[in-house]
């Protein structure tokens, strides 16, 4: 299989020369080439097209955003856009999303060696998505690799006991690439008495309050950044924080939840696989997990034990993903119950909310 080639675009020597050692030690990839802007970016690849393209948003001659707006409208190519405007500059981030860019991961900086290895983990894994990905066209407008944890790294596994009947139902939803642009499409027609819903989506540190602010501009539904001990009330979103774990959990009737520090899981923080297993614990049949668009497995075991409690399950079809990876991985290990079109998903959490108790779990599931 032929390497994924890669063409780095920063103003900043130090940084390509970093991105350059991170992305040429992979075995799957090489650096195509580097270039300091999007003009000569582009004269590169008249010569060659890229697999994927890392991207600054700051740089002269041509902002990072516009160059993402115009390529999309023009020759659609994978984007990462890595970017120390991890947190003031969030809001810009949020536009190169909007704009096109695959993902948006925070630029590599010295620090511990644990920093650089999770740097050069969400690195290289957002170009093997981005590679991954299909870009629509669009109008212009010296490190090992980090063990893979599962979630009994942050949480134990479902006591294996049914979960008393609640009033209360609760949703849980988890994204990766191509997540927020769908997570858009999902709460936005939502009414305000909808479940309580739990969101991760694979996003560092700095961009998921913005992200949400955003939402919550959009939507009849509030949105804001999850906070240890938020009570998961009707008509209320919350996301997950960048670099956090989200949790699940019960106080008699009612369901809150807890931001947790913790290890990668499944190579990532915040982790699917957390939520959705804190919900198993806690919720059970009471809940609905969502699975969506996004490269590797996260979400797939925590969809599973969700299954095995009663809950309803969902996966995103392929023909709707940007990545059709996390939901393929949770129908391969029996986790979904349906596939569904993105567009049928918002009826399907309105269809839950009024539905009688009646469930039980499946016993493929269960075996």
């Amino acid at each position: 299989m032929k390497p994924l080639r890669v063409l780095i675009v920063d103003d900043s020597a130090s940084v390509r020369q970093v991105l350059t050692e991170i992305v040429g030690a992979e075995p799957d990839m090489e650096v195509m080439g580097t270039a300091s802007n999007p003009y000569f970016a582009a004269e590169r690849m008249r010569d060659e097209v890229p697999d994927v393209i890392i991207c600054d948003i700051e740089m002269p001659r041509m902002d990072g955003i516009t160059f993402v707006q115009k390529l999309m409208s023009q020759r659609p190519i994978p984007v990462v856009i890595c970017s120390s405007l991890a947190e003031a500059g969030s809001k810009m981030a949020m536009q190169a999303l909007e704009a096109g860019a695959v993902e948006v991961i925070a630029k590599p900086q010295v620090g511990t060696p644990q920093f650089l290895l999770e740097a050069r983990t969400r690195i290289t894994d957002a170009v093997r998505a981005a590679s991954q990905a299909k870009p629509r066209a669009r109008r212009q407008s010296t490190i090992s690799h980090q063990e893979k944890l599962t979630a009994d790294a942050v949480i134990p596994g479902p006591a294996g006991r049914p979960i008393d009947r609640t009033t209360d139902k609760v949703v849980v939803i988890g994204a990766s690439t191509g997540g927020t642009e769908a997570l858009r499409q999902i709460l936005e027609p939502l009414p305000v008495d909808c479940p309580g819903i739990a969101v991760v989506q694979h996003m560092p540190a700095g961009f998921t309050s913005a992200f949400a602010k955003r939402l919550d501009g959009l939507c009849r539904i509030e949105v804001r950044e999850a906070v240890t001990g938020d009570r998961l009330m009707p008509g209320l979103a919350l996301i997950a924080p960048g670099n956090h774990h989200l949790l699940l959990q019960r106080s008699g009737a009612q369901y809150h939840v807890e931001v947790r520090e913790g290890p990668l899981v499944t190579r990532h923080r915040p982790s699917v696989d957390v939520l959705f297993r804190s919900a198993a614990r806690s919720a059970g049949a009471n809940a609905l997990g969502i699975i969506m668009t996004g490269m590797g497995d996260d979400g797939a075991r925590g969809m599973l034990e969700l299954r095995q409690t009663g809950a309803r399950t969902i996966g995103q079809d392929e023909a709707t993903c940007i990545v059709y990876g996390m939901p393929k991985e949770a129908m391969k290990a029996g986790a979904v119950e349906a596939e569904l079109p993105l567009g049928r998903i918002p009826a399907e959490i309105v269809r839950f909310a009024h539905e009688q108790h009646s469930r039980v779990a499946p016993r493929a599931a269960a075996r």
